[in-house]
């Protein structure tokens, strides 16, 4: 009971913190007006949409997978997406976006990448980055996987006590 009382007392006290705190620093108009011009150069808003697009069609499966069988399950996912959707606004992650570029570049760094994004080089960039990153990130995350695989095999051949009790534990079924 007193870890409960401490743990609602300190989620209270970070809110009263976070009240105080408020919004962040103001971000210099001219500047904001910079940060927003790179956005639309760069075209960050259509990228955030795809983004979303693709996220959404990626956590249907697994939204579905969370869920235990049924036949409401479909009409449950589907309803959730729709929703969360109409949450996911492009407009407010540019929003949430100014400051973040506020503090770790300067006007004449944001001036910088928006004349860079405007020359035909930096159209290219913008353009292919998006996939050359997805792709990117494919590529890694098989990587790691291997390694993974790998890393596991190494340490079930030296331990043969630890593979023994993996394969015991996996023919009792799953305990988590």
């Amino acid at each position: 009971m007193r870890t409960v009382v401490l743990a609602f007392l300190f989620c209270c006290a970070s809110n009263q913190v976070a009240a105080q705190a408020g919004k962040p620093p103001a971000v210099d108009p001219a500047k904001e007006a910079a940060i927003r011009k790179l956005f639309e150069v760069q075209g960050t808003k259509s990228a955030i949409d795809r983004t979303i697009a693709g996220m959404l069609e990626k956590m249907r499966p697994q939204v579905s997978d969370l869920l235990p069988a049924g036949e409401y399950k479909e009409k449950l996912v589907d309803a959730f997406l729709e929703r969360f959707k109409k949450k996911l606004d492009a407009n407010e992650m540019l929003n949430v976006s100014v400051p973040i570029y506020d503090r770790y570049l300067t006007r004449e760094d944001i001036e910088g990448l928006a004349a860079f994004y405007s020359t035909p080089l930096g159209k290219k960039a913008s353009s292919v980055i998006p996939q050359v990153l997805s792709e990117s990130t494919a590529a890694g995350m098989k990587l790691g996987e291997k390694w993974g695989q790998e890393a596991m095999t190494e340490v079930l051949d030296e331990n043969p006590g630890l593979r023994k009790a993996l394969e015991t534990a996996a023919a009792t079924g799953p305990k988590r």
